[in-house]
Protein backbone atom coordinates (compact mmCIF):
# COMPACT_ATOMS: atom_id res chain seq x y z
CA UNK A 1 0.00 0.00 0.00
CA UNK A 2 1.55 3.33 -1.00
CA UNK A 3 1.52 5.17 2.27
CA UNK A 4 4.11 6.55 4.63
CA UNK A 5 5.04 3.11 5.89
CA UNK A 6 6.23 2.18 2.42
CA UNK A 7 8.02 5.52 1.82
CA UNK A 8 5.59 6.82 -0.79
CA UNK A 9 7.21 9.41 -3.07
CA UNK A 10 5.69 12.90 -3.14
CA UNK A 11 6.58 15.81 -5.42
CA UNK A 12 5.61 19.20 -3.97
CA UNK A 13 5.33 22.07 -6.46
CA UNK A 14 5.08 25.67 -5.16
CA UNK A 15 6.83 28.92 -6.08
CA UNK A 16 7.00 30.07 -2.43
CA UNK A 17 10.25 28.82 -0.81
CA UNK A 18 8.80 29.05 2.70
CA UNK A 19 5.82 26.88 1.74
CA UNK A 20 8.07 24.32 0.07
CA UNK A 21 10.29 24.13 3.12
CA UNK A 22 7.37 23.63 5.52
CA UNK A 23 5.68 20.99 3.38
CA UNK A 24 8.92 19.12 2.78
CA UNK A 25 9.78 19.12 6.47
CA UNK A 26 6.31 18.01 7.62
CA UNK A 27 5.86 15.30 5.01
CA UNK A 28 9.40 13.98 5.43
CA UNK A 29 8.75 13.83 9.16
CA UNK A 30 5.86 11.47 8.45
CA UNK A 31 8.14 9.09 6.52
CA UNK A 32 7.41 10.16 2.94
CA UNK A 33 10.17 10.63 0.35
CA UNK A 34 9.73 14.25 -0.74
CA UNK A 35 11.06 16.12 -3.78
CA UNK A 36 10.30 19.78 -4.55
CA UNK A 37 9.96 22.04 -7.59
CA UNK A 38 9.20 25.76 -7.98
CA UNK A 39 7.59 25.61 -11.44
CA UNK A 40 5.66 23.31 -13.73
CA UNK A 41 8.62 22.98 -16.09
CA UNK A 42 10.87 21.87 -13.25
CA UNK A 43 8.20 19.49 -11.98
CA UNK A 44 7.82 17.84 -15.39
CA UNK A 45 11.59 17.34 -15.66
CA UNK A 46 11.52 15.55 -12.30
CA UNK A 47 8.52 13.45 -13.32
CA UNK A 48 10.32 12.38 -16.50
CA UNK A 49 13.19 11.01 -14.40
CA UNK A 50 11.49 9.92 -11.17
CA UNK A 51 8.46 7.75 -10.43
CA UNK A 52 6.27 9.63 -7.97
CA UNK A 53 3.20 8.35 -6.14
CA UNK A 54 1.70 11.78 -5.53
CA UNK A 55 2.10 15.32 -6.89
CA UNK A 56 1.00 18.21 -4.66
CA UNK A 57 0.83 21.41 -6.68
CA UNK A 58 -0.07 25.02 -5.97
CA UNK A 59 -2.71 26.54 -8.26
CA UNK A 60 -0.91 29.85 -8.90
CA UNK A 61 2.49 29.18 -10.47
CA UNK A 62 4.67 31.32 -12.78
CA UNK A 63 4.19 30.95 -16.57
CA UNK A 64 2.27 27.62 -16.45
CA UNK A 65 -0.49 27.11 -13.88
CA UNK A 66 -1.04 24.24 -11.50
CA UNK A 67 -4.15 23.30 -13.49
CA UNK A 68 -1.94 22.45 -16.45
CA UNK A 69 0.28 20.31 -14.26
CA UNK A 70 -2.78 18.42 -13.00
CA UNK A 71 -3.81 17.86 -16.62
CA UNK A 72 -0.28 16.66 -17.52
CA UNK A 73 -0.19 14.15 -14.68
CA UNK A 74 -3.64 12.80 -15.50
CA UNK A 75 -2.92 12.35 -19.19
CA UNK A 76 0.64 11.04 -18.96
CA UNK A 77 1.13 9.32 -15.59
CA UNK A 78 -1.48 6.66 -14.93
CA UNK A 79 0.28 5.50 -11.78
CA UNK A 80 0.56 8.91 -10.09
CA UNK A 81 -2.07 10.71 -8.02
CA UNK A 82 -2.38 14.49 -7.87
CA UNK A 83 -3.81 17.00 -5.39
CA UNK A 84 -4.02 20.80 -5.49
CA UNK A 85 -3.42 23.46 -2.84
CA UNK A 86 -4.14 27.17 -3.20
CA UNK A 87 -4.27 30.40 -1.28
CA UNK A 88 -7.03 31.68 -3.59
CA UNK A 89 -9.82 29.16 -3.14
CA UNK A 90 -13.02 29.49 -5.14
CA UNK A 91 -15.84 27.09 -5.81
CA UNK A 92 -15.18 27.37 -9.53
CA UNK A 93 -11.50 26.59 -9.04
CA UNK A 94 -12.26 23.54 -6.91
CA UNK A 95 -14.79 22.23 -9.42
CA UNK A 96 -12.37 22.73 -12.31
CA UNK A 97 -9.52 21.03 -10.44
CA UNK A 98 -11.66 18.00 -9.64
CA UNK A 99 -12.96 17.85 -13.22
CA UNK A 100 -9.51 17.62 -14.71
CA UNK A 101 -8.40 15.01 -12.21
CA UNK A 102 -7.22 16.42 -8.87
CA UNK A 103 -8.21 13.97 -6.15
CA UNK A 104 -8.00 16.60 -3.41
CA UNK A 105 -8.36 20.41 -3.32
CA UNK A 106 -6.88 21.97 -0.18
CA UNK A 107 -7.25 25.68 0.65
CA UNK A 108 -4.47 27.57 2.42
CA UNK A 109 -3.97 27.96 5.30
CA UNK A 110 -4.45 24.35 6.35
CA UNK A 111 -3.42 22.42 9.43
CA UNK A 112 -0.92 19.58 9.46
CA UNK A 113 -3.74 17.13 10.19
CA UNK A 114 -5.71 18.38 7.18
CA UNK A 115 -2.64 17.99 4.98
CA UNK A 116 -1.81 14.49 6.20
CA UNK A 117 -5.45 13.37 5.84
CA UNK A 118 -5.67 14.70 2.25
CA UNK A 119 -2.36 13.04 1.35
CA UNK A 120 -3.49 9.70 2.75
CA UNK A 121 -6.82 9.89 0.93
CA UNK A 122 -4.99 10.58 -2.31
CA UNK A 123 -2.65 7.65 -1.75
CA UNK A 124 -5.60 5.43 -0.88
CA UNK A 125 -7.22 6.34 -4.20
CA UNK A 126 -3.99 5.51 -6.02
CA UNK A 127 -3.94 2.20 -4.22
CA UNK A 128 -7.46 1.46 -5.45
CA UNK A 129 -6.32 1.83 -9.04
CA UNK A 130 -3.28 -0.34 -8.46
CA UNK A 131 -5.32 -3.06 -6.77
CA UNK A 132 -7.79 -3.15 -9.63
CA UNK A 133 -4.93 -4.24 -11.89
CA UNK A 134 -3.16 -6.50 -9.44
CA UNK A 135 -3.35 -10.28 -9.39
CA UNK A 136 -3.00 -12.38 -6.28
CA UNK A 137 0.16 -14.45 -6.34
CA UNK A 138 0.28 -17.55 -4.20
CA UNK A 139 2.39 -20.65 -3.90
CA UNK A 140 -0.77 -22.73 -3.80
CA UNK A 141 -1.99 -24.48 -6.95
CA UNK A 142 -5.67 -24.04 -6.10
CA UNK A 143 -7.03 -21.20 -3.93
CA UNK A 144 -10.62 -22.43 -4.37
CA UNK A 145 -11.99 -18.90 -4.60
CA UNK A 146 -9.98 -17.37 -1.76
CA UNK A 147 -9.06 -13.80 -2.70
CA UNK A 148 -6.81 -11.29 -0.94
CA UNK A 149 -3.22 -10.33 -0.34
CA UNK A 150 -3.39 -8.72 3.09
CA UNK A 151 -0.92 -9.95 5.69
CA UNK A 152 -3.63 -12.00 7.39
CA UNK A 153 -4.59 -13.72 4.12
CA UNK A 154 -0.97 -14.41 3.21
CA UNK A 155 -0.61 -16.03 6.62
CA UNK A 156 -3.69 -18.15 5.91
CA UNK A 157 -2.25 -19.26 2.55
CA UNK A 158 0.90 -20.33 4.38
CA UNK A 159 -1.17 -22.24 6.95
CA UNK A 160 -3.16 -23.90 4.16
CA UNK A 161 0.06 -25.01 2.50
CA UNK A 162 1.35 -26.52 5.74
CA UNK A 163 -1.97 -28.18 6.59
CA UNK A 164 -2.24 -29.65 3.07
CA UNK A 165 1.01 -31.53 3.59
CA UNK A 166 -0.47 -33.55 6.47
CA UNK A 167 -3.59 -35.58 7.22
CA UNK A 168 -4.13 -34.05 10.66
CA UNK A 169 -7.57 -32.78 11.63
CA UNK A 170 -8.12 -29.06 11.12
CA UNK A 171 -10.39 -26.73 13.06
CA UNK A 172 -11.29 -23.58 11.12
CA UNK A 173 -12.79 -20.72 13.09
CA UNK A 174 -14.24 -17.40 12.04
CA UNK A 175 -17.41 -15.37 11.79
CA UNK A 176 -20.23 -16.37 9.45
CA UNK A 177 -19.52 -15.56 5.83
CA UNK A 178 -15.73 -15.31 6.12
CA UNK A 179 -14.98 -18.25 3.82
CA UNK A 180 -14.21 -21.13 6.19
CA UNK A 181 -15.39 -23.75 3.70
CA UNK A 182 -13.15 -22.22 1.02
CA UNK A 183 -10.17 -22.65 3.35
CA UNK A 184 -11.12 -26.29 3.89
CA UNK A 185 -11.46 -26.84 0.14
CA UNK A 186 -8.09 -25.21 -0.49
CA UNK A 187 -6.44 -27.55 2.02
CA UNK A 188 -8.09 -30.60 0.44
CA UNK A 189 -7.37 -29.69 -3.19
CA UNK A 190 -3.72 -28.91 -2.45
CA UNK A 191 -3.22 -32.18 -0.56
CA UNK A 192 -2.46 -35.74 -1.71
CA UNK A 193 -6.20 -36.43 -1.23
CA UNK A 194 -7.20 -33.96 -3.94
CA UNK A 195 -8.43 -36.62 -6.38
CA UNK A 196 -10.77 -38.13 -3.76
CA UNK A 197 -14.10 -36.58 -2.67
CA UNK A 198 -14.48 -33.44 -0.58
CA UNK A 199 -17.84 -33.63 1.17
CA UNK A 200 -19.13 -30.61 3.14
CA UNK A 201 -21.79 -31.20 5.80
CA UNK A 202 -23.79 -28.43 7.48
CA UNK A 203 -24.34 -29.98 10.90
CA UNK A 204 -26.90 -27.31 11.83
CA UNK A 205 -28.88 -27.93 8.64
CA UNK A 206 -29.66 -31.60 9.27
CA UNK A 207 -32.26 -32.53 11.93
CA UNK A 208 -30.72 -34.21 14.94
CA UNK A 209 -32.71 -37.41 14.36
CA UNK A 210 -31.30 -37.80 10.85
CA UNK A 211 -27.72 -36.63 11.38
CA UNK A 212 -26.31 -39.98 12.54
CA UNK A 213 -27.85 -41.82 9.59
CA UNK A 214 -26.66 -39.16 7.13
CA UNK A 215 -23.10 -39.25 8.45
CA UNK A 216 -22.62 -42.97 9.08
CA UNK A 217 -25.31 -44.61 6.94
CA UNK A 218 -27.85 -47.25 7.97
CA UNK A 219 -28.71 -50.85 7.24
CA UNK A 220 -32.04 -52.05 5.90
CA UNK A 221 -34.66 -52.20 8.65
CA UNK A 222 -32.64 -50.13 11.11
CA UNK A 223 -35.64 -47.85 11.65
CA UNK A 224 -39.06 -47.17 10.18
CA UNK A 225 -38.57 -46.10 6.58
CA UNK A 226 -35.13 -47.71 6.19
CA UNK A 227 -36.19 -49.76 3.19
CA UNK A 228 -32.66 -50.41 2.00
CA UNK A 229 -29.09 -50.21 3.23
CA UNK A 230 -27.63 -46.76 2.57
CA UNK A 231 -24.04 -45.60 3.03
CA UNK A 232 -23.35 -42.30 4.79
CA UNK A 233 -21.21 -39.30 4.05
CA UNK A 234 -18.19 -40.77 5.81
CA UNK A 235 -18.18 -43.82 3.56
CA UNK A 236 -18.74 -41.60 0.50
CA UNK A 237 -15.69 -39.53 1.46
CA UNK A 238 -13.37 -42.58 1.55
CA UNK A 239 -9.82 -41.52 0.75
CA UNK A 240 -10.82 -37.86 0.81
CA UNK A 241 -12.05 -35.23 3.24
CA UNK A 242 -15.25 -34.62 5.17
CA UNK A 243 -15.91 -31.06 6.29
CA UNK A 244 -18.17 -30.65 9.34
CA UNK A 245 -19.45 -27.08 9.23
CA UNK A 246 -21.02 -25.60 12.39
CA UNK A 247 -19.76 -28.55 14.42
CA UNK A 248 -20.69 -26.65 17.59
CA UNK A 249 -24.37 -27.28 16.77
CA UNK A 250 -24.06 -31.06 17.27
CA UNK A 251 -25.66 -32.70 20.30
CA UNK A 252 -23.64 -34.33 23.13
CA UNK A 253 -24.65 -37.77 21.79
CA UNK A 254 -23.39 -36.94 18.28
CA UNK A 255 -20.21 -35.43 19.73
CA UNK A 256 -19.50 -38.77 21.44
CA UNK A 257 -19.95 -40.62 18.13
CA UNK A 258 -17.67 -38.19 16.30
CA UNK A 259 -15.05 -38.62 19.00
CA UNK A 260 -15.14 -42.39 18.46
CA UNK A 261 -14.65 -41.91 14.71
CA UNK A 262 -11.58 -39.74 15.36
CA UNK A 263 -10.13 -42.14 17.93
CA UNK A 264 -10.75 -45.43 16.10
CA UNK A 265 -10.93 -44.29 12.43
CA UNK A 266 -14.04 -46.39 11.98
CA UNK A 267 -17.79 -45.85 11.73
CA UNK A 268 -20.76 -48.01 12.61
CA UNK A 269 -23.83 -47.76 10.42
CA UNK A 270 -27.13 -47.28 12.23
CA UNK A 271 -28.50 -50.78 12.90
CA UNK A 272 -25.20 -52.54 12.13
CA UNK A 273 -23.42 -54.81 14.59
CA UNK A 274 -19.88 -54.21 13.45
CA UNK A 275 -17.94 -51.06 12.64
CA UNK A 276 -15.98 -50.58 9.43
CA UNK A 277 -12.61 -48.91 8.97
CA UNK A 278 -12.46 -45.68 7.03
CA UNK A 279 -9.71 -43.52 5.58
CA UNK A 280 -11.17 -40.02 5.79
CA UNK A 281 -9.59 -36.75 6.81
CA UNK A 282 -11.83 -34.67 9.09
CA UNK A 283 -11.97 -30.90 9.04
CA UNK A 284 -14.44 -28.89 11.10
CA UNK A 285 -15.53 -25.28 11.28
CA UNK A 286 -17.21 -23.11 13.86
CA UNK A 287 -18.36 -19.52 14.15
CA UNK A 288 -18.47 -19.73 17.94
CA UNK A 289 -15.78 -19.96 20.61
CA UNK A 290 -15.50 -23.71 21.21
CA UNK A 291 -13.27 -23.19 24.24
CA UNK A 292 -16.03 -21.16 25.83
CA UNK A 293 -18.54 -23.89 25.02
CA UNK A 294 -16.20 -26.42 26.62
CA UNK A 295 -16.10 -24.31 29.80
CA UNK A 296 -19.90 -24.23 29.80
CA UNK A 297 -19.98 -28.03 29.34
CA UNK A 298 -21.87 -27.61 26.07
CA UNK A 299 -19.09 -29.08 23.92
CA UNK A 300 -16.94 -32.10 24.83
CA UNK A 301 -13.42 -31.18 25.83
CA UNK A 302 -11.91 -34.41 24.47
CA UNK A 303 -13.57 -33.85 21.08
CA UNK A 304 -12.34 -30.27 21.03
CA UNK A 305 -8.75 -31.43 21.53
CA UNK A 306 -9.13 -34.07 18.82
CA UNK A 307 -10.43 -31.51 16.33
CA UNK A 308 -8.01 -28.77 17.32
CA UNK A 309 -4.79 -30.35 16.04
CA UNK A 310 -4.29 -27.61 13.43
CA UNK A 311 -6.17 -24.34 13.93
CA UNK A 312 -6.79 -21.73 11.24
CA UNK A 313 -8.67 -18.57 12.08
CA UNK A 314 -10.28 -16.73 9.16
CA UNK A 315 -10.44 -12.99 9.97
CA UNK A 316 -13.59 -10.93 9.47
CA UNK A 317 -13.70 -8.75 6.37
CA UNK A 318 -13.43 -5.55 8.40
CA UNK A 319 -9.93 -6.63 9.50
CA UNK A 320 -8.65 -7.48 6.02
CA UNK A 321 -7.85 -3.95 4.83
CA UNK A 322 -7.65 -3.57 1.06
CA UNK A 323 -8.72 -7.17 0.43
CA UNK A 324 -12.23 -5.76 0.18
CA UNK A 325 -11.20 -3.95 -3.00
CA UNK A 326 -9.89 -7.17 -4.59
CA UNK A 327 -13.16 -8.87 -3.67
CA UNK A 328 -15.27 -6.06 -5.13
CA UNK A 329 -13.45 -6.31 -8.46
CA UNK A 330 -13.75 -10.10 -8.46
CA UNK A 331 -17.48 -10.17 -7.76
CA UNK A 332 -18.16 -7.27 -10.13
CA UNK A 333 -16.41 -9.12 -12.97
CA UNK A 334 -18.14 -12.38 -12.07
CA UNK A 335 -21.68 -11.00 -12.08
CA UNK A 336 -21.08 -8.67 -15.00
CA UNK A 337 -20.15 -11.75 -17.03
CA UNK A 338 -23.24 -13.61 -15.83
CA UNK A 339 -25.48 -10.64 -16.67
CA UNK A 340 -23.61 -10.08 -19.96
CA UNK A 341 -22.98 -6.43 -19.16
CA UNK A 342 -19.72 -4.43 -18.99
CA UNK A 343 -17.97 -4.60 -15.64
CA UNK A 344 -18.79 -1.37 -13.75
CA UNK A 345 -16.37 1.11 -12.23
CA UNK A 346 -16.73 2.02 -8.56
CA UNK A 347 -15.97 5.63 -7.65
CA UNK A 348 -13.39 6.34 -4.97
CA UNK A 349 -16.20 7.61 -2.71
CA UNK A 350 -18.08 4.35 -3.16
CA UNK A 351 -14.92 2.39 -2.34
CA UNK A 352 -14.42 4.42 0.84
CA UNK A 353 -18.00 3.82 1.92
CA UNK A 354 -17.64 0.08 1.31
CA UNK A 355 -14.26 -0.09 3.02
CA UNK A 356 -15.58 1.82 6.04
CA UNK A 357 -18.60 -0.47 6.51
CA UNK A 358 -18.35 -3.11 9.26
CA UNK A 359 -19.69 -6.03 7.15
CA UNK A 360 -21.50 -8.17 9.74
CA UNK A 361 -22.12 -10.78 7.03
CA UNK A 362 -18.51 -10.59 5.81
CA UNK A 363 -17.57 -11.82 2.31
CA UNK A 364 -20.98 -13.40 1.74
CA UNK A 365 -22.67 -10.06 2.44
CA UNK A 366 -20.24 -8.25 0.12
CA UNK A 367 -20.90 -10.69 -2.71
CA UNK A 368 -24.66 -10.32 -2.31
CA UNK A 369 -24.30 -6.53 -2.31
CA UNK A 370 -22.20 -6.43 -5.49
CA UNK A 371 -24.65 -8.72 -7.27
CA UNK A 372 -27.59 -6.57 -6.18
CA UNK A 373 -25.90 -3.33 -7.23
CA UNK A 374 -25.10 -4.71 -10.69
CA UNK A 375 -28.69 -5.85 -11.18
CA UNK A 376 -30.27 -2.62 -9.94
CA UNK A 377 -27.85 -0.08 -11.46
CA UNK A 378 -28.00 0.66 -15.15
CA UNK A 379 -24.93 2.89 -15.50
CA UNK A 380 -21.27 1.92 -15.89
CA UNK A 381 -20.27 3.82 -12.72
CA UNK A 382 -21.23 2.83 -9.18
CA UNK A 383 -21.34 5.76 -6.74
CA UNK A 384 -22.27 6.11 -3.08
CA UNK A 385 -25.93 6.80 -3.86
CA UNK A 386 -26.13 3.39 -5.58
CA UNK A 387 -25.30 1.65 -2.28
CA UNK A 388 -27.88 0.64 0.36
CA UNK A 389 -28.94 3.51 2.67
CA UNK A 390 -27.24 2.03 5.75
CA UNK A 391 -23.87 2.28 3.98
CA UNK A 392 -24.20 5.96 3.20
CA UNK A 393 -23.38 8.90 5.41
CA UNK A 394 -26.10 9.99 7.83
CA UNK A 395 -26.19 12.60 10.54
CA UNK A 396 -25.85 11.29 14.12
CA UNK A 397 -29.25 10.36 15.45
CA UNK A 398 -31.03 11.01 12.17
CA UNK A 399 -32.06 7.39 11.71
CA UNK A 400 -33.27 6.75 15.25
CA UNK A 401 -34.62 10.08 16.40
CA UNK A 402 -38.20 9.77 17.59
CA UNK A 403 -38.09 5.97 17.65
CA UNK A 404 -38.45 3.73 20.66
CA UNK A 405 -35.62 1.46 21.77
CA UNK A 406 -37.67 -1.54 20.64
CA UNK A 407 -38.08 -0.06 17.15
CA UNK A 408 -34.36 0.61 16.82
CA UNK A 409 -33.57 -2.91 18.03
CA UNK A 410 -36.04 -4.45 15.58
CA UNK A 411 -34.60 -2.47 12.66
CA UNK A 412 -31.07 -3.53 13.57
CA UNK A 413 -32.06 -7.19 13.84
CA UNK A 414 -33.75 -7.00 10.45
CA UNK A 415 -30.68 -5.36 8.89
CA UNK A 416 -28.44 -8.13 10.20
CA UNK A 417 -30.86 -10.80 8.99
CA UNK A 418 -30.90 -9.24 5.54
CA UNK A 419 -27.10 -9.20 5.47
CA UNK A 420 -26.97 -12.99 5.98
CA UNK A 421 -29.90 -13.90 3.73
CA UNK A 422 -32.23 -14.60 6.65
CA UNK A 423 -30.00 -17.23 8.28
CA UNK A 424 -31.06 -17.02 11.93
CA UNK A 425 -28.07 -18.97 13.23
CA UNK A 426 -25.63 -16.55 11.60
CA UNK A 427 -27.72 -13.53 12.61
CA UNK A 428 -27.79 -14.66 16.23
CA UNK A 429 -24.01 -15.07 16.21
CA UNK A 430 -23.50 -11.55 14.80
CA UNK A 431 -25.94 -10.07 17.33
CA UNK A 432 -24.28 -11.88 20.22
CA UNK A 433 -27.43 -13.74 21.29
CA UNK A 434 -28.59 -17.33 20.98
CA UNK A 435 -31.16 -18.56 18.46
CA UNK A 436 -33.84 -18.92 21.12
CA UNK A 437 -33.52 -15.27 22.13
CA UNK A 438 -33.59 -14.22 18.48
CA UNK A 439 -36.74 -16.25 17.86
CA UNK A 440 -38.43 -14.62 20.84
CA UNK A 441 -37.52 -11.14 19.61
CA UNK A 442 -38.84 -11.94 16.13
CA UNK A 443 -42.09 -13.33 17.55
CA UNK A 444 -42.76 -9.97 19.20
CA UNK A 445 -42.83 -8.29 15.80
CA UNK A 446 -44.67 -11.14 14.10
CA UNK A 447 -41.70 -12.07 11.92
CA UNK A 448 -41.17 -15.64 13.09
CA UNK A 449 -42.24 -18.24 10.59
Amino acid sequence: MPDKKDNASILVVDDAPDTLEVLQRNLSGRGYRVLTATSVDEAIRILEMETMDLVITDLKLPKVSGMDLVRYVRENLADTEVMMITGYPTVEGAVEAVKIGAEEFLAKPFTDDELFAAVQRSLDTLNLRRISKAQVVSQLDNLCGLIGESKTMLRIYDNISKAAATSATVLISGESGTGKELVARAIHYNSPRSTAPFIPINCAGIPEGLLESELFGHVKGAFTGALRTRTGFFQAAEGGTIFLDEVSETSPAMQAKLLRVLQDTEVCMVGAREAEKIDVRIMAATNTDLQNLVKKAVFREDLYFRLNVITIHVPPLRERGDDILHLIHHFASKYAQELQVPSPEFTSKAYRALKGYTWPGNVRELENLVQSVLVMTSGREIDVNDLPPHMRFSLPGSTSQGKTLAQVETEHIQMVLNSVDGNKTQAAEILGIDRKTLREKLKKVGDET
